[in-house]
């Protein structure tokens, strides 16, 4: 099936409910998915054909489900880009991606604008106000923006109205690329299929926010990342996707939407539960009496930091784990396990990552990929509807990943008598900063390539609010101030705000084993 058709269908049952609000603009279902088709036909216009990559860089808005809609629709592969990318990391994504069009918004427009895109072409969203903001864009007499762009809306308006724009897909027809850092320091992509993801739909209705035309849901994280799988389940069940219209996480603004939209269910990274918790706790904590689900995933959540959420929001908590390469689809820990692991004194259960979701196989494996006896530490492994097809133009690192039918995902665990599975340590130097993945060498690379580092390790260290904080222990002939502030310039013209070091430590040599391979959980015991 199609994925995109989900959306018609709901636009069939409920055309005139709400499908998206963004400030004071509502779209309804009908609107919509009228939208979509518009915009498909209109990526058809410029040159995009089935089975292209269509890049999208935009901030949460209506317009960013318009992209992923048409180009489910129409068979386009779907590549999210996050919305914070610098234009290097731009031009890597659409070169590695071979995309045909990137979307973006008006505030994404200076960063693509400035990256370099080949042959792609570019559509940007925001009416004339938000792009004189900002001085990205400017309209022409042809109704493109600086000569090398469209507009998203004028885009729509030539050919609203005209027929439907999906078409029968495969199972295994490419709906999105989700690019997934590597420890080869540049990001790959998991293929994920519209198999994939209906599976990924129904499963997330079935595990974790069961839902109908009456749920209110609010994305708080970027639909480019985990709370874009939400938004399929949303759109499935036509649900009213409520977008807030703040770039910045802020628990005022936050709590406040959560009780004017009458919210039901969300998706949160730990950090933003954390950062909503100290203001309930500062303020008093709010009346939310429709706020049925908060799903949470992506880092790791400090046992007492989530007692204390649900001490004060109550019983609303839903824990996922999975990786992009099998999108938020492997365990469970469900609202009545949080519950039960208070009120029964288990509350090891809450350090857990859940258990194996329905349909799919986590199973704890060895090096000669055999089951491990309950309690033994292994490799986290899953298979099941969704797991990736594999990674683009990485036929190696598919091989691999996927060997013996098994995605192997890099995290170290073990499971207990109750199929319960714990997580102990991640893939190889990887960063979870506020949601975020971070691999370090890819900041090591960055930092490489600057003249005042002779060596460098990136590690993460635990930290109360962001889970863990990016810090660079550097190796310089010239440490000291002006160094640290000439390596922070550096990095903030190649890597994105997340990926940035927020600390820096200068050392004379750093620590290294008999094989000369750099000893980072040394490096992480002195700096935590």
């Amino acid at each position: 099936m199609n994925i995109g058709r989900m959306l018609t269908n709901t636009a069939r049952r409920f055309p005139d409910r709400p499908a998206v609000s963004w400030g004071e603009r509502t779209l309804t279902y009908a609107e919509l998915d009228a939208r979509t088709d518009a915009l498909a036909h209109g990526l058809a216009a410029l040159g995009v054909r089935r089975g292209d990559r269509v890049a999208v860089l935009m901030r949460n808005r209506p317009e960013l489900l318009e992209a992923m809609y048409a180009c489910f629709k129409a068979g386009y592969c779907l590549v999210p880009l996050n919305a914070r990318f610098t234009a290097d990391e731009v031009t890597y994504h659409v070169a590695d991606a071979g995309a045909a069009a990137v979307l973006t918004d008006s505030d994404g427009a200076s960063v693509v604008l400035d990256a370099e895109l080949g042959d792609a072409a570019v559509v940007v969203a925001g009416d004339a106000a938000e792009g004189a903001a900002n001085g990205a864009v400017g309209a022409n007499a042809s109704g493109g923006v600086d000569g090398r762009a469209h507009r998203h809306d004028e885009l729509i308006a030539a050919f609203l109205g005209g027929p439907g724009a999906a078409v029968p897909v495969d199972r295994d027809d490419l709906a999105w690329l989700f690019y997934t850092s590597g420890t080869t320091g540049r990001p790959k992509g998991a293929m994920l299929t519209h198999g994939n993801l209906a599976f990924v739909t129904a499963s997330w209705l079935a595990d974790l926010t069961p839902m109908d035309e009456h749920d209110v849901t609010l994305h708080a994280a970027p639909l480019t990342h985990g709370a874009g799988f939400h938004a399929l389940a949303v759109t499935a069940r036509g649900a009213h996707h409520v977008i807030p219209t703040d770039t910045r996480f802020d628990p005022a603004s936050v709590f406040a939407l959560l009780a004017s939209a009458g919210v039901t269910n969300t998706w949160m990274v730990p950090t933003q539960i954390v950062m909503l918790t100290d203001a309930a706790v500062a303020s008093g904590p709010p009346e939310l009496p429709a706020l049925r689900d908060v799903v949470y995933g992506g880092a790791p959540f400090v046992p007492a930091e989530l007692r204390r959420a649900i001490e004060v929001f109550g019983p609303v908590f839903v824990q996922l784990f999975g990786q992009g390469e099998t999108p938020m689809t492997a365990t469970v820990l469900s609202r009545a396990e949080h519950a039960a692991a208070i009120t029964d004194g288990r509350l090891d259960r809450l350090a857990s990552a859940g258990s194996a979701r329905p349909g799919m196989d986590v199973r704890i494996l060895g090096d000669d990929d055999t089951e491990l006896p309950s309690g033994e530490v292994g490799e986290v492994c899953v298979r099941g509807p969704a797991v990736m097809l594999g990674y683009w133009n990485r036929p190696d690192e598919t091989e691999a990943a996927l060997r013996n039918g098994w995605l192997h995902t890099g995290d170290l665990g073990r499971v207990d008598d109750a199929g319960y599975v714990y997580l102990l340590d991640r893939a190889k130097d990887l960063i979870i900063t506020g949601g975020s993945n971070v691999y370090a060498v890819e900041v090591e690379a960055a930092l490489a390539d600057h003249e005042a580092v002779r060596d460098v390790a990136v590690v993460g260290v635990p930290d109360r609010t962001w889970g863990e904080l990016v810090v660079a222990v550097v190796v310089s002939d010239a440490p000291g101030d002006e160094t640290e502030g000439a390596l922070a310039s550096h990095c903030t013209n190649h890597l994105a705000a997340y990926k940035r070091p927020r600390r820096y430590a200068f050392v004379d040599e750093l620590p290294r084993n008999a094989y000369g391979k750099v000893l980072k959980r040394e490096l992480r015991e002195r700096l935590g």
